[in-house]
């Protein structure tokens, strides 16, 4: 983690699988309903919710935020997992959701409903199975190189990972 970034910006690490599933759950239920509806104004919420969680993870995101404080404590133990996995997940979910904003703003709804679909498709793994998409990228992303151990170390430490 960056000492040198405000507090705000600070990606937390590691992350509560608890509170990495609840907004992944709840990130299903408005893509589900961006898709069904072509709404541009869910998915500019889409969007600046995975723009707010990959800066500020929990810490203004109103989604993270409940899910860090209200529901996760409810479900149980924290289970903790690295949090730059996590980022770059959400980064990923950025990725997709504000071209589909842009998208959506211009007319082309349908082109922003495919690619908010593909974010359904990832939240729904990882909120009802628990497999992260984005983390399993990352995890390939390391092993081929590309992301340098020192980003992650808990993950360069392959005695030291879960499901691969």
């Amino acid at each position: 983690m960056a000492t040198g970034l405000p507090a705000l910006l600070r990606f937390p690490n590691p992350v509560n699988e608890l509170v990495a599933r609840t907004v992944a759950c709840t990130v299903l239920v408005l893509s589900l309903a961006a898709a069904a509806t072509g709404n541009r104004w869910v998915i500019a919420v889409l969007a600046a919710g995975f723009v707010l969680r990959v800066t500020t993870a929990s810490r203004i995101d109103p989604i993270a935020f409940v899910a860090s404080r209200v529901i996760a404590p409810r479900l149980g133990t924290p289970r903790w997992t690295p949090g730059p996995p996590k980022r770059f997940a959400q980064g990923i979910g950025a990725a997709l959701t504000v071209p589909a904003a842009v998208l959506a703003f211009a007319g082309a709804t349908t082109a922003a409903v495919v690619l908010v679909v593909l974010v359904a498709c990832a939240a729904a793994l990882e909120g009802l199975a628990g497999f992260c998409v984005g983390c399993w990228a990352f995890a390939r992303l390391m092993d081929a190189g590309v992301i340098p151990a020192t980003i992650c170390e808990e993950c360069a430490d392959l005695s030291r990972r879960g499901r691969r």
